[in-house]
C-alpha cells in the first residue's frame, strides 16, 4: 500500500434520508443500512491506500452511543455535532476545505450538491483522486460533473447492502439479465 492517504468523509445523514425517502420510501430497517466497514474495505481497496473515515453525525444533545461505539470498532472516527443549522454540511465543507493543504485523495459520500465548491477546490490538484459516493441515479448533477471525480454507487460498485435495493436505474444492454426481473 502507498503511504498517501484517502479521506473517507461519511454524511450518514444524507445517505440514511435518501435510503429511506426516495429508495424504500419509508425508514431503513437496521438490515437495509449500508455495512460501512465494507465501504472502508472497498476504499482501501479501490484506491490501495490507508483509509481515514471519518463519520459526521448531528446529535441532539446525546451522544448515540451504540452506533458511535460501533463505528469505531469499524475503525471510523465518528464526529457527532450540534448546533444550529446544516451542521454537518458544515463541517464536511470545513473538513474538506482542510484536506485542501494535504497530499491525499478524498472520497466524499453523500449526493449532496452543498459541496460542489469544496470537491472542485480540490480538484484543482491534477494528482487528487476524488469520489462522490452514493446511489449514482440520486447524485446531484452538479457533484457529477467536478473534473476528475470518481461516481462510485454504494450498492453495484462498493457491494455495501447485504441485499439487492428496490432501486430503478438505467442499465446497461451488455449488463442486463432478464433473469433478474422475471
Amino acid at each position: 500500500m502507498s503511504t498517501r492517504r484517502t479521506y473517507l468523509l461519511v454524511d450518514g445523514e444524507n445517505i440514511d434520508a435518501t435510503l429511506g425517502q426516495s429508495i424504500l420510501g419509508r425508514r431503513p430497517n437496521p438490515e437495509e443500512r449500508p455495512r460501512w466497514q465494507q465501504l472502508l474495505h472497498a476504499m482501501e481497496d479501490e484506491w490501495e491506500q490507508p483509509v481515514t473515515a471519518l463519520f459526521f453525525l448531528a446529535t441532539n444533545g446525546e451522544v448515540p452511543m451504540s452506533f458511535v461505539q460501533a463505528l469505531l470498532a469499524m475503525n471510523y472516527k465518528p464526529i457527532p455535532l450540534s448546533g444550529e443549522g446544516k451542521i454537518v454540511d458544515i463541517a464536511i465543507q470545513r473538513t474538506a476545505e482542510a484536506l485542501l493543504e494535504r497530499e491525499a485523495d478524498v472520497a466524499l459520500v453523500s449526493h449532496d450538491a452543498d459541496f460542489v465548491p469544496q470537491m472542485t477546490a480540490l480538484a484543482q490538484d491534477p494528482t487528487r483522486r476524488l469520489a462522490a459516493v452514493g446511489f449514482g441515479e440520486l447524485m446531484a448533477g452538479e457533484l457529477r460533473r467536478v473534473p476528475g471525480i470518481e461516481v462510485l454507487d454504494l450498492e453495484y460498485d462498493i457491494e455495501a447492502f447485504k441485499a439487492p435495493l428496490p432501486r430503478v436505474r438505467i442499465i446497461d444492454i451488455d449488463d442486463f439479465n432478464p433473469l433478474d426481473f422475471i
